[in-house]
């Protein structure tokens, strides 16, 4: 079968795919023919040697952080009745034609939904309703959304407004802010201008899906007594002054200070994604997908910002799926 693989750190260019064995399920373990493998910016940094501390990588590895498929098989000790169900899988890998999970790691695919949008909740849905919870959002109140039109940016503006808030979505470009309007957002600004968050309104909330300048800048749109949510990495960590943070009152919070949730709370937190796209509640933007030889495409066009919501990588078994 197929897989993409790291020998060694570097650029895209060592994303190599080639020929690998077949997986086997041992006990308690399932194999899933991947219709459709997750791509986030996570990826580009671990590929290049970032982060060990959190998330160690030793190669030759397979990237990813999973994806959607069809359970091929199954081991000891679990319900057979998994076999041949439509499932997305959260772990370790994802970019292969045929990977094992461990049975914890799965979740059933709801009737309707493609594996492309399964496959592109599996992370994204995750974190944004796991951001959600966390910050409260607040009826009427102004919620600001940095990266709104990324992965995990799109489903905030969605879930923002479904709470009833008015959002202010910053972006990069034309191209992104009218996606942003389209998503629900009120105001829009673009973020390569300088003095943005000068131009918006202040806001009681604001999501930081960018860290670094950015999410410093984001940071000075909070009024007194706000709340600041940062999760990005893209331009290293957003490093708020806790004196800053404490004379105006705003509670600053590292959305992964903590680490990722445990595998019981992501798997409730993504059959809820699942279940509230299914309902037509929000949609995961899918801007582009390559074919599992591409991966090195795919991370080019996250590191150079120029992709619009989500990237997955779609398999032979995966090209041209769609909802049953």
């Amino acid at each position: 079968m197929r897989a993409v693989r790291v020998h060694e750190f570097g650029g895209p260019e060592v994303l190599v795919a080639e020929e690998v064995p077949e997986p086997v399920a041992a006990a308690g373990q399932v194999v899933v023919g991947m219709d459709a493998a997750d791509v986030i910016f996570l990826d580009t940094l671990l590929r290049g040697g970032w982060g060990q501390e959190f998330f160690p990588r030793h190669p030759p590895y397979v990237p990813g952080v999973g994806g959607a498929g069809q359970v091929l098989s199954v081991g000891a000790d679990v319900d057979p009745a998994w076999l041949g169900r439509r499932v997305v899988a959260r772990g370790d890998e994802g970019y292969a034609e045929r990977i094992v999970y461990s049975a914890e790691e799965i979740v059933a695919v709801p009737d309707g939904l493609s594996s492309a949008e399964a496959a592109a909740l599996v992370n994204d849905g995750v974190t944004a309703l796991s951001l959600v919870r966390r910050a409260d959002i607040r009826k009427d109140e102004w919620v600001l959304i940095a990266a709104a039109t990324g992965g995990a940016g799109s489903l905030l503006v969605q879930l923002a407004r479904d709470a009833g808030a008015r959002v202010v979505a910053a972006a990069r470009g034309e191209r992104k802010l009218a996606l942003a309007r389209e998503l629900g957002a009120e105001v829009v600004v673009d973020y390569s201008v300088d003095g943005w968050q000068q131009s918006v309104p202040r806001v009681g909330l604001a999501f930081d899906g960018a860290g670094g300048a950015l999410g410093r800048a984001a940071f000075e749109t909070v009024a007194e007594g706000g709340r600041f949510v940062t999760y990005g990495t893209s331009d290293g960590f957003a490093d708020i002054d806790p004196e800053l943070a404490a004379r105006r009152q705003v509670q600053v919070t590292n959305a992964l200070g903590d680490g990722p949730p445990d595998t019981a709370t992501a798997n409730e937190l993504l059959a809820e994604a699942l279940t509230l796209t299914a309902q037509g509640r929000i949609r995961p933007v899918i801007g582009a997908t390559y074919p599992l030889e591409r991966a090195s495409e795919a991370h080019r066009s996250l590191e150079a910002r120029t992709t619009l919501g989500k990237s997955l990588l779609i398999t032979a078994a995966g090209a041209g799926s769609s909802a049953p």
